[in-house]
């Protein structure tokens, strides 16, 4: 027999080798060991990382035409955004001169009528501009805190507008920070009148909590002149806020049978929630008082010195007589 014929391998039926399935359990088991090892212990971070140094290049590569499409695209787009954009500006520049030259002629019509009539000039009011830092923790009041206090001459009851409208009333003061309560607060009232009409009221924050952000007017007769649309704004009858500074907007009116006064619903001018920047005016009444004519002590004339001396010399002589005895006085 020759050697070549025996086969130095085991015959296939002593050849026993794992199952396709047992292959892939163990495989899994070990990726998913190994995907647990990667997330507690971080063994291949390093290796990403310099896998990520190396394929940089080419993801860069790769990148630039789909890059190179879209900042065309953006180009265009905002080309054509820019040119629409400049035309807008181009009209309504040419509106607001137009507006700008028929606000100073009314203007000079107005201080000459004051000059003609000999009125008081109108009060400049001083403003400081602050930033709202953040909003009160507390949810059953509406407040925000500003980042100016009583170092840039914020005082007690100012009034905050933004760039819309009336935001809400200084009612705290520190020396690097106040605190504003906003018009929605239900303890808040400010005096409003009807634009189109002049009828007078007190608007309140809701305190229903059913509306956002709302205000009504209270103790409005049922037959009073307000409707939808309306707007509302200061009266400036209550010393704290000017006259004419927008307040809200009638959104609703709730005429009521069993009830001599309706309800009005407003929306407030002012954006409550996102206001960032806003305006603090000084109030009315320390304005009025800074601008007030100072008492000037009036020096009595020589003759009516001479005159008070007499009277004086008058009574006390009176005086005397009076308390002299004799038929004359008394004793």
């Amino acid at each position: 027999m020759s050697l070549r014929t025996l086969e130095r391998d085991a015959p296939s039926q002593f050849k026993h080798g794992a199952s396709a399935g047992t292959r892939v359990l163990l495989l899994s088991t070990l990726a998913v060991v190994l995907m647990l090892a990667d997330v507690r212990l971080k063994l291949t971070e390093p290796l990403r990382q310099a896998v990520s140094v190396v394929l940089f290049p080419l993801q860069w590569v790769v990148m630039q035409p789909v890059q190179w499409l879209s900042s065309g695209k953006d180009y265009f787009q905002d080309l054509h955004e820019a040119q629409t954009e400049a035309v807008e500006s181009r009209r309504l520049m040419a509106a607001m001169t137009l507006k700008a030259h028929e606000a100073e002629r009314l203007e000079e019509e107005n201080s000459q009528l004051r000059d003609l009539l000999a009125l008081r000039p109108r009060l400049v009011v001083e403003t400081v501009a602050a930033e709202v830092m953040f909003e009160t923790p507390d949810s059953y009041t509406r407040r925000v805190v500003l980042d100016k206090g009583q170092v840039a001459g914020v005082l007690p009851g100012s009034p905050v507008m933004d760039d819309l409208g009336v935001l809400g009333q200084v009612t705290r003061v520190q020396p690097f920070a106040s605190e504003v309560t906003l018009l929605s607060d239900r303890e808040q009232a400010i005096p409003v009148m009807v634009a189109r009409t002049g009828a007078r009221s007190v608007a309140y924050g809701d305190a229903s909590n059913l509306r956002t952000d709302g205000i009504e007017l209270r103790f409005m007769s049922n037959d009073a002149d307000v409707q939808v649309g309306d707007e509302l704004v200061t009266s400036g009858v209550d010393g704290v806020y000017m006259a004419g500074l927008p307040v809200a907007r009638v959104v609703e009116v709730e005429r009521r049978s069993q009830s001599p006064f309706m309800r009005v619903y407003c929306e407030p001018k002012a954006r409550l929630d996102g206001a960032r920047h806003v305006v603090v005016l000084t109030p009315l009444d320390a304005l009025k008082a800074e601008h007030a004519p100072q008492a000037q002590r009036i020096e009595p004339t020589a003759a009516q010195t001479q005159q008070q001396r007499e009277d004086k010399s008058a009574q006390r002589r009176a005086s005397g007589s009076a308390n002299l005895p004799g038929p004359g006085g008394q004793r």
